[in-house]
């Protein structure tokens, strides 16, 4: 299996038994370099695709789901013009979802964190800052800003979250000693809507509706207008199909709180 671990022990052995044969022909230079490429490439694309569950084991879908369901999660969030239009869409059609909040939107916006949780969607950790450099910190920052994200949920809903999705689902061995340490548990997800790219809101739900299936998680972002247009689609398209969506906790039986 493409595991970071074991990744990293097939390269040593090869590395090591490059040296060894160096000792009685001498091997190009090139040819360690090659090596250490083809790593990087591995070690690279595994880092930035969080549905390898290279360096951790994240819920991404529920393969093999007998029921109709399937989880809707929302990125950024909570946004003042966008989350409040995607809660009344989700009210309208029964439909419960999965929010990854960033602390600093929380802090601006607590009365929505609480639409939110009073409409009985579930909310996950989406770090502090959600920093473009978030996958170069270090254990101990990566921890201070799930800490910190963590602690202001609880000052708004007395609750502790257990749901959390790293910034553009990048991981790394920073990354995974860090939540071995916080213990939460990490979502990632099997169809990205790429809503934050895409400018045509066809392309965009076509996208999504071709790769539904039962214990599918999608990627959507509380943060764009035209998330809103595609999400009012979509739902009307898990209606007429017999589609219920829920929240990830749910689809996977896990407990979105301690």
């Amino acid at each position: 299996m493409l595991k970071f671990k074991n990744i990293n022990g097939l390269f040593i052995i090869l590395g090591l038994a490059l040296l060894l044969c160096n000792t009685f022909i001498t091997v190009p230079i090139y040819v360690f370099i090659a090596l250490f490429f083809c790593w990087f490439i591995i070690t690279s694309i595994g880092s930035f695709n969080i549905t390898w569950n290279y360096h951790l084991e994240a819920f991404n879908s529920k393969k093999n789901h007998k029921e109709k369901q399937i989880a809707i999660t929302f990125d950024d969030g909570p946004n003042s013009d966008f989350t409040p239009k995607i809660l009344d869409l989700l009210k309208k059609h029964n439909a419960k979802a999965t929010f990854f909040c960033i602390g600093k939107q929380i802090k601006n916006h607590p009365e929505i964190i609480k639409q939110i949780s009073a409409a009985g969607h579930s909310i996950g950790n989406h770090t502090y800052s959600h920093a473009q450099m978030f996958d170069f910190y270090g254990k101990q920052k990566v921890i201070d800003e799930i800490n910190k994200t963590d602690a202001l949920i609880s000052s708004i809903l007395n609750k502790k979250m257990n749901l959390f999705r790293p910034p553009y689902g990048v991981t790394n061995r920073a990354i995974t000693k860090a939540l071995k340490q916080t213990r939460h548990h990490v979502i990632g997800w099997n169809i990205r809507s790429l809503d934050t790219v895409k400018t045509d809101e066809k392309a965009i739900l076509d996208r999504i509706i071709k790769n539904i299936t039962p214990g599918s998680v999608i990627l959507l972002h509380d943060s764009k207008e035209i998330t809103v247009r595609v999400l009012e689609q979509l739902l009307l398209f898990l209606q007429e199909n017999d589609y219920q969506a829920i929240t990830v906790d749910a689809l996977f039986n896990i407990e979105a709180y301690a």
